[in-house]
């Protein structure tokens, strides 16, 4: 499979896109400004002006987008993705979202005879930008296999979940698990900070300890820097947290951890502040 479509050309699919162009696929990608696309376009991605347009004649479909509404919107609309593949094509979710949702875009792919696999990603943009991107697979086996070197294009660890929605509820797993890490890692800063502590010494002396991260030594030092760009965006990572807290719920365990932070961005949303990283959180402790 060469051909391509990729809808959800942001901070990470950008560098997906050319991940996989670098690995010689033919991608076809749709944005709804073309502007903020140029750059991937002069380096050989092939723009269209709708997800119709996008999808058809493509062998393999990928997007990655916002929101749960937005994954409903590309797939279910009239000239969506369901309505406009044919038979045979193989398409893939990376967007973090609901597991349910990731069922039911299974369940009606499979009604048309298309393939459906939820893989959502972790790594952030600089994993997206090196392709070393975790990729958490959902659906059935057979279609992951025909998929993996598409999944390795983008990728160094690749992992089959299981079934369909498994992707999703195994980034769930991993966002619980980031929500208290970022927090940890913004209580150290604030500590270091009160305490007059040399940071770049405090940061070089636990960094590589028993408090190490990836939230710690991909953020902290942008703290530093008082850069709070995002790599993830602040309002994603709160749909994410709400979407785990929905599911925890359901299933009757009380994640209080993940609630408490949640809390604490919704806090910061509130006045403003989503359209940051989620490095942003060290806000909520000023």
């Amino acid at each position: 499979m060469k051909r391509i479509g990729f809808i959800g050309v942001g901070i990470m699919g950008k560098s997906m896109v050319r991940n996989l162009m670098k690995a010689g696929y033919e991608v076809s990608i749709f944005a709804r400004n073309k502007e903020k696309v140029l750059d991937v376009i002069s380096e050989g991605a092939i723009f269209t002006e709708s997800i119709k347009e996008c999808v058809q004649n493509q062998e393999v479909v990928i997007t990655i987008v916002g929101f749960p509404k937005d994954v409903e919107e590309v797939y279910f609309t009239e000239n969506g993705i369901l309505s406009s593949v044919v038979a045979g094509t193989y398409v893939i979710d990376m967007t973090t979202t609901s597991p349910k949702l990731a069922k039911r875009i299974y369940e009606e792919a499979k009604n048309k005879g298309v393939h459906a696999l939820d893989a959502p990603v972790t790594g952030g943009d600089t994993g997206a930008r090196n392709g070393t991107l975790s990729i958490l697979v959902g659906g059935n086996e057979k279609d992951y296999e025909v998929c993996k070197p598409i999944f390795e294009a983008m990728g160094t660890t690749i992992v089959y979940e299981g079934a369909p929605g498994n992707g999703q509820h195994t980034k769930m797993a991993n966002q619980i698990a980031i929500a208290g890490a970022v927090a940890g890692m913004c209580e150290a800063y604030e500590y270091a900070v009160k305490e007059g502590l040399d940071l770049d010494k405090m940061f070089a002396s636990i960094s590589k300890g028993a408090a190490s991260s990836a939230q710690m030594t991909g953020l902290m030092p942008r703290i530093f820097e008082g850069d709070l760009a995002p790599g993830f965006f602040m309002k994603h990572f709160i749909k994410d947290m709400k979407i785990a807290v929905e599911e925890a719920d359901e299933k009757e365990l009380q994640l209080d951890i993940l609630k408490k932070v949640l809390s604490m961005y919704e806090h910061l949303e509130e006045k403003g502040y989503g359209e940051l990283g989620t490095q942003a959180l060290v806000k909520y402790y000023e």
